[in-house]
This record gives C-alpha cells, sequence and structure tokens, in this order.
C-alpha cells in the first residue's frame, strides 16, 4: 500500500484531494479546523458546506488536530489559502517529519509581500521538500472521480516524477515539471482574468467579447509569468491556458461568479471566498513595477479597489490605442 497522506484544509479543493487520495487506497488523513465539519465527515461522509453532493470514501479520516493529521504522514498536502499560509507553517514544519515533501496546492499571491506559496513555505523548510501542484480541476469534478489532468513541479525531476507517480490516480493524472515559478504564476493571475470574464460574461457582453478577454488575458499571464522567471512552455501548459480555460468558462469558477456578480451589480457579501480578489492587487503592483503591460489585470485591480466603475472600464479598455497583435 502506498505511504500515507496528510491533507491540510477541510475546504472543497482539501476535501476533493483526500477522497480522492483515500479512493486510490492510500491512508488519508485530512486536517480542518471547524469541529462540525471533521465530525460531520467522519460520521457522515459528507462536507456538507463546501461538497455537499459528493458522498466521502469510508476510509478518509478527519481530525481538527494538527499533530494526529500529521502522524505518520509520508506526503503533505498543504491546501491553505496563500493569504493564511504563512501562519500555518511553522506548526506544519515542527510537527511533520524532516524529510516529508509538502506539496502546495492552493493558488496564489501573498497580499503583502507578492510572494508565491513556495517562497512563504521556503522560510520554514528547505526547498527540496517543496512541490506545488495546479492545474484545471474543479474541486467537484475530483472528488466525484471525473478526469482531470494537472501539473506538479519540483526543482528536481525525478523528486516531480516520484511524487506525479504516487499521487496519481485512474482519474487524476499528473503531469511533472521543475518550473516551480511557472506553474505558480499561472494558477495565481488566471484568477483575477476569470474575473473579468466573469464581469464580461455578468455585463451580457456576448461570447466574441468573452473569447477576446481570455485570448488577450493569456498574452498577459505570459508577460508577467516570464518576467517573474516562468517557462513560456509552462504558461501554455495546463497549469497555465488550461487553467485560464477552465476558469473563465462558467460560475462553477469562484473567481467567474465573483466577477459575474459585479458585472450585474449584485450583492457580494454572500459569494464565496475568490482568490483573484487578494490577488489582482499585488499582480498589478508587479506589472507596473516591472512596467509590464497589463490592461485587463490592472483594471480588475482598479474595479475591486473602488477607484474604477464597471462601465468606465469598458470604456478605458475599447478606447486603447490600437496596436499589432503580437505587441
Amino acid at each position: 500500500m502506498s505511504g500515507a497522506v496528510a491533507v491540510i484544509g477541510g475546504g472543497a479543493w482539501g476535501t476533493a484531494l483526500a477522497a480522492l487520495q483515500a479512493r486510490a487506497g492510500r491512508p488519508t488523513r485530512l486536517y480542518a479546523r471547524d469541529r462540525a465539519t471533521v465530525a460531520e465527515i467522519n460520521e457522515h461522509r459528507r462536507n456538507s458546506r463546501y461538497l455537499p453532493e459528493i458522498a466521502l470514501p469510508e476510509s478518509l479520516r478527519a481530525t481538527s488536530d494538527l499533530g494526529h493529521a500529521l502522524a505518520g504522514a509520508q506526503i503533505v498536502l498543504v491546501v491553505t489559502p496563500a493569504q493564511t499560509l504563512q501562519a500555518v507553517l511553522p506548526e506544519l514544519a515542527e510537527s511533520s517529519g524532516e524529510r516529508v515533501p509538502f506539496v502546495l496546492c492552493a493558488k496564489g499571491i501573498e497580499r503583502e509581500t507578492g510572494c508565491f506559496a513556495s517562497q512563504i513555505a521556503a522560510r520554514h523548510v528547505s526547498p527540496e521538500r517543496i512541490a506545488v501542484l495546479s492545474g484545471p480541476s474543479f474541486a467537484a469534478d475530483v472528488a466525484g472521480g471525473l478526469p482531470t489532468a494537472v501539473t506538479l513541479a519540483h526543482p528536481h525531476a525525478e523528486t516531480a516524477d516520484a511524487l506525479g507517480r504516487e499521487l496519481s490516480t485512474e482519474t487524476f493524472r499528473i503531469y511533472a515539471s521543475t518550473d516551480i515559478l511557472g506553474v505558480e504564476a499561472g494558477g495565481a493571475l488566471k484568477n483575477v482574468l476569470a474575473i473579468a470574464a466573469g464581469i464580461v460574461a455578468g455585463r451580457g457582453l456576448g461570447a466574441s467579447a468573452g473569447a477576446a478577454i481570455v485570448t488577450r488575458g493569456l498574452s498577459e499571464l505570459a508577460r508577467v509569468g516570464e518576467a517573474l522567471g516562468a517557462r513560456p512552455e509552462t504558461l501554455v501548459g495546463l497549469s497555465g491556458l488550461g487553467d485560464l480555460v477552465l476558469t473563465c468558462s462558467g460560475p462553477q469558477s469562484r473567481n467567474f461568479a465573483y466577477g459575474l456578480a459585479l458585472g450585474r451589480g449584485d450583492d457580494l457579501s454572500r459569494l464565496k471566498l475568490a482568490e483573484g480578489v487578494f490577488t489582482a492587487g499585488v499582480a498589478a503592483r508587479i506589472a507596473e513595477d516591472r512596467n509590464i503591460d497589463a490592461p485587463l489585470i490592472r483594471t480588475v485591480a482598479a474595479i475591486l479597489s473602488g477607484g474604477l466603475s464597471v462601465d468606465d472600464a469598458q470604456l478605458l479598455l475599447l478606447s486603447r490605442p490600437l496596436k499589432r497583435e503580437t505587441d
């Protein structure tokens, strides 16, 4: 039997990954802070708050004791949002084995520092222990056993290959990479562009405008990503283009749903967390600091900060000077 897996984070994505590993026959413990969620998973095989329609496997065990979750784990899947990752990492590092790999599974950029998850983790553990997992994957699809392909990156190709083999299942195919920053850049920046795509849909601007957002958004993702050190081939792979297309495809994406509500003028207070809301400002700051042309990212950041209305944003983007597509 494969080594034990600890999954840190009881939201939709953490629960989905834990269910996936448990169904594959791997001893799996899911850590969640909310005791009611833990009890519901253990007693009723459900996480009604995040994945209400998914029956979880009998072998999956949940706990609110971090030390218990990590005990004996040979791989730790860290599914903690970028904005709170710094707070949980010291205890993770202290309570896990010295050589146990951390696979970072959340997408985003720390708002205060502009750091990706791998850079945050490197403050606490050796880079040799850090991998990242990202790609086009809705939690409900993964938890429901639907076919999914993602990317796992680690600095050493052999380790990336080994982790990919260990965590892959019959329905969850992992492609290995050594481009950690490229995988993280695609996963974080696409959230901002998905908000833009949602706004277009919410304003009823049509499928043609939606396709333009995805295509021009990919250009921005590539420019910013490459400036950060990402490889071009990574940004047009699963964790870049693939994730961008999925996230811009409809309201199953939290970021698209947030943009949709913005475009419609709906109440935003009851919407689920959209990581792109946190990422937009820091992504715009990165683009400005590096003199990168990223009008969609800057516009989304301005809308979210209250500095620009949706109507004015539309006029602003349409009035930009014409240029060659590849410039």
